[in-house]
């Protein structure tokens, strides 16, 4: 029997109630390739779909999947002019379903995202008609201390060397707590609870995914 798979099905159940007495929705694949079928199927098609910077949806494969189907998408990377990035981000937050993954998520169901430019944690947080995470099961944390230690030790330093940012975490891979020009960490989101029923969907997937 593959006892951390076991694991992994049993805290992602208790996490997803957690998740529901906080108003969001969650869900558990055991695989990338599930995680991706379920991330579709949630998304008639003929839809408007936008992400945020997210090395997880790229590891599931979903922009490849949405480029083969019938929806309207709204990349911010097509823009060439800050003008045309944005009137495009004004798109990005009327859009029916923005894609993203979360830098940890608490096992009491708290969502922590920490940004840069902030129009990831803006979108997360008011705008599109419904959110869907996804994250791995390395993004999980005991509580909100422990998440927020997390995402400064394993997720702001490769997102700063994958973005080409100037900071001390990017050469050194140690965060400084810098307040350099070009740091990623201008914005903190914690994620309690969702006003809005149906809005934030959590899609936990039982492999290691993102940083």
């Amino acid at each position: 029997m593959d006892y951390k798979a076991l694991s992994y099905e049993r805290t992602a159940a208790t996490v997803i109630r957690n998740l529901e007495k906080r108003n969001m929705t969650g869900y558990y694949c055991a695989t990338k390739e599930e995680a991706r079928n379920k991330i579709l199927s949630l998304m008639p098609e003929g839809s408007s779909i936008t992400w945020g910077g997210t090395e997880t949806m790229a590891q599931l494969g979903i922009f490849d999947a949405v480029r083969e189907k019938n929806y309207e998408l709204i990349d911010r990377a097509t823009a060439k002019t800050p003008e045309e990035s944005r009137a495009l981000y004004g798109r990005m937050v009327c859009a029916d379903y923005f894609l993203a993954s979360t830098n940890a998520i608490t096992l009491d169901g708290e969502l922590v995202n920490i940004d840069g430019n902030s129009n990831r944690v803006a979108c997360i947080a008011y705008g599109p008609s419904h959110v869907i995470i996804a994250a791995g099961m390395n993004k999980l944390a005991a509580d909100l201390d422990t998440a927020m230690a997390r995402v400064k030790t394993f997720a702001c330093p490769p997102n700063a060397a994958r973005v080409g940012a100037s900071t001390p975490c990017a050469a050194t891979g140690v965060c400084s707590d810098c307040l350099s020009p070009s740091c990623i960490c201008c914005q903190t989101l914690i994620t309690r609870k969702s006003r809005h029923d149906g809005r934030i969907i959590v899609i936990l997937v039982g492999e290691e995914l993102g940083f």
